[in-house]
């Protein structure tokens, strides 16, 4: 990373830079020879008494005394994508919600609270596309009032990692104690090579419905009720996927997967195999099956999400040419004060 200008390291950024990516190299003191130097690379979310924060790709809030600085400088929004369809971040993060709606939503500003009862945290969480139109100490509390009238915890969904995405955000709420719980990877690619998998997708089932041995397969939840159900079937256009269990067996399938047309956007999701059937194509051919059908429906562009440390289903995706669009993560409210 070159910092040099005619030779000489430099500081070329200043407080009025918050909001911009950023470079800077810090010392520490350490190293071989009593000195060490880290680099840092994020938004610059904060420069206050002498203190910066750096809020990374990964979400992490980086504070770096002002005087530890060597060298530093503003540095592009976003490196260049090297593969997948171009799409803004509130693009993707607007066909991610589509597809999995909540059972009941209030607008806060541009704010979208969301609530399913508890069913997973992005059906039950705050998506902050924008300002919530009231300063933001205002608008957490209105958000954990509306959660404890239902009886749950306050959850904000803040993204990371591309132009447009909420750095800032993730910044403020960790200085105000919410507590980063799970970070997820959003990935996007071409569809048509999903679909032009080599896959038997003759085994795989389609249909518009979601039955009971399906949801045994999917394990997300003890009890399925209608929340789940209606956050499983909402969206534009839905798919579900089935590879039929052994015959004999309990009738769960050894395969599912869930995909939602919209438009040119075809999302993966609920991709799942039995332990026992793993490494023998079938999440391959659930995927190249729903692919062939979203492409039928006229969709050119693909998205999943999976977890940061799923190692096994991030190199699946790297094969069928998916590659990371930017990262989101949920923030739970502070516990121990009354909203």
């Amino acid at each position: 990373m070159e910092f040099t200008a005619g030779g000489r390291l430099e500081v070329r950024i200043t407080p009025a830079d918050v909001g911009k990516r950023v470079s800077v190299r810090r010392g520490t003191g350490g190293g071989e020879h009593g000195v060490g130097f880290t680099d840092t690379v994020g938004v610059l979310t904060s420069w206050t008494d002498g203190v910066l924060v750096i809020t990374r790709r990964d979400g992490e809030s980086v504070r770096i005394a002002e005087k530890a600085l060597v060298a530093g400088k503003v540095v592009p929004a976003a490196p260049a994508r090297r593969r997948g369809p171009a799409a803004s971040y509130e693009e993707v993060a607007r066909a991610c919600a589509r597809a999995w709606p909540p059972v009941e939503s209030e607008r806060l500003g541009e704010w979208e609270l969301r609530g399913a009862s508890g069913f997973t945290r992005r059906a039950n969480s705050v998506l902050p596309l924008g300002d919530p139109g009231r300063p933001l100490d205002t608008a957490l509390a209105y958000v954990r009032s509306w959660y404890a009238r239902r009886g749950l915890p306050a959850y904000v969904q803040a993204a990371t990692g591309a132009a447009g995405t909420q750095e800032a955000l993730c910044a403020a709420l960790d200085e105000r104690g919410w507590r980063r719980e799970v970070t997820t990877r959003v990935h996007v690619g071409g569809l048509a090579p999903v679909g032009d998998l080599d896959a038997d997708t003759g085994r795989v089932a389609l249909t518009r419905d979601v039955d009971e041995a399906w949801l045994r397969r999917y394990q997300r939840s003890a009890r399925p009720g209608p929340h789940m159900l209606k956050v499983l079937t909402g969206g534009p256009s839905v798919w579900f996927a089935a590879v039929p269990g052994e015959s004999g067996g309990d009738g769960v399938p050894a395969a599912i997967g869930r995909c939602v047309v919209d438009g040119r956007w075809a999302g993966f999701m609920a991709v799942e195999v039995d332990p026992a059937r793993r490494r023998q194509g079938l999440a391959t051919a659930v995927m190249a099956a729903l692919a062939r059908r979203a492409l039928d429906e006229g969709a050119s562009a693909a998205w999943l999400q999976v977890e940061e440390d799923n190692a096994g289903a991030l190199a699946l995706y790297d094969r069928m040419g998916f590659a990371l669009h930017h990262r989101y993560h949920h923030y739970r409210e502070p516990e121990g004060t009354a909203p």
